[in-house]
């Protein structure tokens, strides 16, 4: 097959950006082999590299990454590793509690084995911190969004914590919250500065990786061979990590849908604006509607700093055109000017966005497509956690090693099919903007 494209990732990389810069990267510039391939170096991929180590330690095992590990969509996320989610599509929360549970092991599932690997690299809190999250809320619409969520939380037997607008107010120096739904068991990680260690740990393991060199052309012969453009490698297994950019190597053709999200991050507070604005210097919060504003406030290697993330498009054709970006950092800068109104003069250094793959019944593809040819694709949105779980997943199916999560994984169904490209991207947009209109002061 014959590689078309790409993702297209708008924006440096803020998370990356304000981390010492990376070591030349080691490109596949020739022949090589191993015994396992690993196409893609974000979440599904290292973690199916680590899992791989455990199965079979003697495993010669490679990573290809089309471009530096961290610039892609695994830095380029909110940085939260999420156990129970709330729905976009829930109105009421009461959805069936053994399916929601079912999901909660899968995604603790993930998240237990990114803890397992932050411990193992030594890596620091701020790469990975397990301890919990906030939803936000700014309306009484989000409040009662929240109640909604802890009464099905309650429902379900899971620990939560409700906070009135003092407690909020003392956690983020702002009054613009009247509520927050505190949960426990939610990592908070700098995404970029964790791949990176996850990445580095890897390497003292003997994972090859290789960044900076895009496949072009995969075949099968008596092995795979994976075509860069300066070299190619030769394994009996490929395991494709690449989330969304399963389509361009042919598979799952009108079932994916992508989406994009965007991001900006402040310049480094001085002393006297990180004085004035009171509260924890650091903290991460949601919002109770799924389709606000995002928040993280960030103290650590790139100094203090403030991320705004909101905003959806459906963009099939895996692009997004300038003037997408400009609305969406437009609607970045006035949800940060709401909130911090005493920062009246703090300018964006980085805006981005990245890319989500989602399938309409919330299904992953993690399962066999040919022969030796596994996947870890489409996190719907969990990119972290589900991305971890996939490739674990993925890993397990490729060694013979399936336990009773992948194999939940591995008898779901496919993707459903997706309307004709006119009328998805029509609807999805209008769904997007309608629900963002609804979202009023949460957004």
């Amino acid at each position: 097959m014959t590689i078309s494209s790409v993702i297209n990732n708008p924006g440096p990389a803020g998370w990356n950006k304000i981390l010492p810069s990376p070591n030349n990267p080691k490109l596949l510039e020739k022949n090589v082999s191993a015994d396992f391939l690993i196409i893609g170096g974000g979440f599904a991929g290292l973690a199916a590299a680590e899992r791989i180590t455990q199965i079979q330690p003697k495993a010669r095992i490679a990573v290809v990454e089309a471009i530096r590990i961290g610039d892609g969509p695994s830095g380029r996320n909110s940085g939260f590793m999420i156990d129970i989610p709330h729905d976009l599509s829930s109105s009421n929360y009461s959805g069936n509690l053994e399916k929601d549970r079912n999901e909660i092991r899968k995604n603790r599932k993930g998240i237990d084995f990114a803890k397992k690997m932050a411990d193992e690299f030594n890596l620091s809190l701020e790469a990975y911190d397990l301890n919990g999250k906030i939803n936000g809320a700014a309306t009484e619409k989000g409040v009662m969004h929240n109640l909604d969520f802890s009464k099905h939380l309650s429902n379900l037997g899971e620990k939560y914590e409700i906070l009135d607008a003092k407690e909020m107010n003392s956690i983020t120096g702002t009054s613009y919250y009247k509520n927050g739904l505190f949960t426990p068991y939610s990592a908070i990680i700098q995404p970029a500065l964790f791949i990176r260690g996850i990445a580095s740990g890897l390497k003292k393991k003997g994972v090859q990786i290789f960044e900076n060199s895009p496949i072009i052309d995969l075949k099968k012969e008596s092995n795979w061979i994976a075509q860069t453009p300066k070299g190619k490698i030769e394994s009996p297994l490929v395991i494709l990590a690449v989330n969304g950019n399963l389509n361009n190597f042919g598979f799952m053709k009108s079932r994916l849908m992508h989406v994009y999200t965007y991001a900006s991050m402040t310049r480094k507070l001085t002393n006297e604006e990180t004085k004035s604005l009171l509260g924890k210097k650091s903290w991460a919060i949601t919002s109770a509607d799924p389709m606000g504003t995002t928040v993280r406030r960030i103290s650590g290697i790139g100094g203090n700093r403030i991320i705004i993330r909101n905003r959806f498009t459906f963009n099939p054709s895996m692009t997004v055109s300038g003037k997408m970006l400009s609305k969406a950092f437009e609607t970045h800068d006035n949800s940060f000017r709401k909130r911090f109104p005493i920062l009246k003069n703090i300018q964006m250094e980085y805006r981005w966005g990245g890319q989500l793959c989602l399938s309409r019944n919330k299904v992953q593809v993690v399962k066999k497509l040919a022969d030796q040819l596994y996947s870890a694709c489409c996190q719907n949105g969990l990119g972290t956690a589900k991305g971890t779980l996939a490739g674990i997943c993925a890993a397990e199916l490729a060694t013979n090693k399936v336990s009773k999560t992948t194999k939940m994984i591995e008898n779901e169904e496919s993707p459903k099919l997706l309307p004709p490209k006119p009328l998805a991207y029509i609807g999805a947009n209008a769904f997007i903007k309608l629900q963002e209109f609804k979202a009023g002061k949460e957004l």
